[in-house]
């Protein structure tokens, strides 16, 4: 008789687990019995299925481990989860996992491009945008075979591939080197050239030693503007100090005596002297090619025309759009400017439904419609020669704006209309009147109320309070994606908006909002412009935002921006505007949205050069170096404390050029590259740079693909985030494509891969399961 007592198991799964003698860590084991008891009654493949699902996790870091021993920066996390998903063995080792992870990597290289060639361009350029750097010369060799052999190619067609793989990309890091160090180069020699003029500037002491005068006669002859003022600096204490080139100073040492004369015969004759065609004015690079501090008379055809302003102001939901498109559609010919895509093809739409076509221009899309005489187009697309009669510019606040400020400017100064219609926020008012009284023209003023009131909530929102046409605004892509996966969550149905997004995508997940598809919208304050949606109350998660500088509170103009999206007339008469509890106080709100106007920081309109300007400059100082040009644009042609202007931002712009210098391509054709719209936290330069050697060489710039894309059932925000970035880049590539057709040729095919995404992503934001949603993965 067996004398030994054994203790029943606490759980029938346990008992299932324990008869089938697999190998079970006692850290495993709660989670596997959780899953076996819902499998009751449980065989051995049952209890060998849920221990691979408690060990996927596992699997899938040590598949990481495996590929980042190995170099394979190619392998994906999400390839490692999928391989380590589809072992059936509990005890699989390594040469198994990494067998599976085989399977499932190539896979998405036979997905990545219809041949191995393809694949190949498109894995190696998908890890440079996301590292910002190439393979190394061995990764880049092993990653051609296995592309080869994914793609079925035997043992001597896979030696030749990657054979030829290595010749041609050896060939194009070598240009590349060439490109940077080329570029390198011109960058000293365009800042030594750039400091040694500098350096030989003298100030108003130094011009009678030049010209042999008096010291008196200089500072008249200064003052009379007689002599060329290279650069105007403000020093200590407010005095401004006037420099002179002396190469541009001597030679008017012969025309001085005359100026002697004149001054001897008479005042008058001096005056006409001074007006004389023959005199140089200023540095010319400043006075005579530049013109930046007489911007206003850059624009030709539009100085040419008596214009009218018409400034249209008033808060959000007050009819500013629809009170100046019905006077563009009764116009015989007329421009509508939007700050947005998505805005240029909703005043299309609008002049259509009022039977008026018009044609559509915006930086990666043209639209021609035969017989049109109307254009919708982006600010930045602004036509600047051809007169019409009237012209909607909108959003007009972003005059303001760090970054788009000057193309405002542009288009106000530069729109060629008798009507100009200039529609904004109240905030705008003494900047618009500015740029008028620059341009000489008459300004005609129009304040709009709001149709429907808008008013404060008294108490904080919970997120169990929201209702049908609520929309929850925050101010990142995280944070938008963590509060829609909560809500979703709690079971409640959710559109998302925020500005990775493309305007397609922005534009259907709006339809869902406003057809009922889903009850609430999670949002950017990229919902504060141009979107109409039947929203009844607004409420800020966060009264905080990054701005680029700092985190810092919202100010008065945002909260009524966006607030103002709050009530739609015709449907919520009243709009509320709220915060959610925990985010803030309903007293800030109200505050801020009963405040006046802020004035503005600054009055003087922002501008930049365009390629006019830039072609005279380097002209001018007998450079091809589009750095040095900028660079004496920066710091030559517009001084610091110019009463009417000041220099846009154009950082992004230099440090393009400083990459893009040493290519072989035409300097207007390098400037073209600098305005490209490009991220560069996403290596959108280090990409530019790359594309620009291809366009030099004379090979085809390959769009940017985003190969095999996941169920959007399956889609991690890893990698929707991914296809996010890739559509970022089409854009891009569309954009030079419009300008550099021969080098940019497979549009059709890059057309074809942005609608394709857009349609991916925005099934992937239409799951709406609880739980682990896709996208809080």
């Amino acid at each position: 008789m067996n004398d030994v007592t054994t203790e029943p198991l606490a759980h029938p799964a346990e008992a299932a687990i324990a008869a089938t003698g697999l190998r079970v860590e006692a850290r495993e084991m709660p989670q596997l019995v959780r899953l076996v008891s819902r499998r009751m009654p449980a065989d051995r493949d049952v209890v060998a299925d849920a221990l691979c699902q408690v060990r996927r996790k596992a699997w899938t870091g040590r598949l990481m481990d495996l590929a980042n021993r190995f170099g394979e920066s190619w392998v994906r996390r999400a390839d490692a989860d999928a391989a380590a998903s589809r072992m059936t063995d509990p005890d699989a080792d390594d040469e198994a996992l990494r067998d599976s992870l085989r399977q499932v990597v190539g896979s998405r290289m036979r997905g990545a491009g219809a041949t191995p060639e393809a694949a190949l361009e498109a894995m190696a350029a998908e890890l440079l945008d996301a590292t910002g750097h190439a393979l190394p010369a061995d990764r880049h060799a092993t990653l051609a075979q296995q592309v080869a052999q994914a793609h079925g190619l035997d043992q001597g067609a896979t030696a030749a591939f990657v054979s030829t793989a290595i010749r041609a990309e050896d060939r194009r890091r070598g240009e590349l080197r060439a490109a940077e160090q080329a570029s390198r180069a011109r960058k000293r020699e365009e800042v030594a050239r750039l400091r040694a003029w500098e350096k030989s500037l003298v100030g108003i002491e130094g011009i009678p030693a030049l010209l042999g005068c008096t010291p008196r006669e200089a500072l008249r002859w200064a003052g009379a503007g007689l002599l060329p003022v290279a650069r105007k600096q403000r020093e200590r204490g407010g005095r401004e100090r006037w420099e002179f080139d002396p190469a541009e100073i001597l030679p008017l040492k012969r025309e001085s005596a005359e100026w002697r004369r004149a001054e001897v015969e008479s005042a008058d004759r001096k005056e006409s002297k001074r007006e004389a065609p023959s005199i140089r004015v200023g540095n010319a690079a400043v006075a005579r090619v530049a013109a930046l501090d007489r911007y206003a008379a850059h624009f030709a055809t539009a100085r040419a025309l008596k214009r009218r302003i018409t400034l249209v102001t008033g808060p959000t939901n007050s009819g500013k759009s629809h009170t100046a498109l019905d006077r563009l559609a009764t116009a015989e010919t007329g421009f509508a400017l939007a700050p947005l895509r998505l805005l240029a093809h909703e005043f299309r739409d609008a002049l259509a439904s009022r039977g008026v076509l018009a044609s559509l221009a915006t930086g990666e899309e043209r639209i021609h419609v035969p017989g049109s005489r109307h254009l919708a187009a982006t600010v930045e697309m602004c036509p600047l020669h051809n007169p019409v009669d009237v012209a909607i510019i909108d959003e007009a606040q972003l005059l303001h704006d760090r970054d788009r400020g000057a193309a405002w400017t542009a288009a106000i100064m530069g729109v060629p209309a008798r009507d100009v219609f200039v529609l904004g926020s109240p905030e705008c008012i003494p900047m618009v009147e500015r740029i008028a009284a620059l341009c000489g023209d008459d300004v005609e003023k129009i304040s709009l109320e709001r149709k429907g009131p808008l008013r404060a909530a008294t108490a904080p929102v919970g997120l169990g309070d929201l209702r049908p046409g609520d929309a929850l605004i925050a101010f990142s892509r995280r944070d938008v994606l963590d509060m829609r996966a909560e809500l979703v969550r709690r079971g409640r149905r959710v559109a998302v908006i925020y500005g990775a997004l493309s305007p397609e995508v922005r534009r259907a997940e709006a339809a869902r909002f406003r057809n009922g598809e889903a009850d609430i919208v999670v949002a950017t304050d990229a919902i504060g412009m141009g979107l109409n949606l039947p929203i009844r109350r607004i409420i800020f998660t966060t009264l905080k935002k990054f701005d680029g500088e700092g985190r810092r509170d919202l100010n008065s103009q945002e909260i009524k921006q966006i607030g103002g999206r709050a009530g739609r007339y015709g449907k919520f008469e009243e709009g509320v505007v709220a915060v959610l509890a925990g985010a803030g106080s309903p007293d800030f709100v109200r505050h801020m949205l009963n405040a006046p106007p802020a004035p503005p920081v600054e009055l003087r309109p922002q501008v930049q050069p365009d390629a006019d300007i830039i072609q005279a400059v380097a002209a001018e100082i007998g450079s091809d170096s589009l750095f040095g040009v900028l660079a004496r644009i920066k710091r030559a042609v517009l001084r610091l404390d110019d009463p009417n202007y000041r220099l846009a931002d154009m950082t992004q712009a230099q440090a393009i050029a400083s990459a893009v210098d040493g290519v072989g391509i035409p300097l207007m054709d390098r400037w073209t590259y600098a305005m490209c719209p490009v991220d560069e936290r996403d290596n959108g330069i280090t990409r530019l740079a790359r594309w620009a050697v291809d366009h030099a060489a004379g090979r085809a710039v390959v769009p940017p693909s985003a190969g095999r894309l996941p169920v959007p059932e399956q889609a991690s925000g890893e990698e929707l985030q991914r296809g996010e970035k890739v559509h970022k880049r089409l854009v891009a590539w569309r954009w030079l494509a419009l300008r550099f057709p021969q080098a940019y040729p497979d549009l059709d095919r890059a057309e074809a891969e942005t609608a394709r995404l857009d349609r991916w992503i925005e099934d992937v934001l239409r799951q709406q399961r609880r739980g682990r949603t896709a996208l809080a993965s």
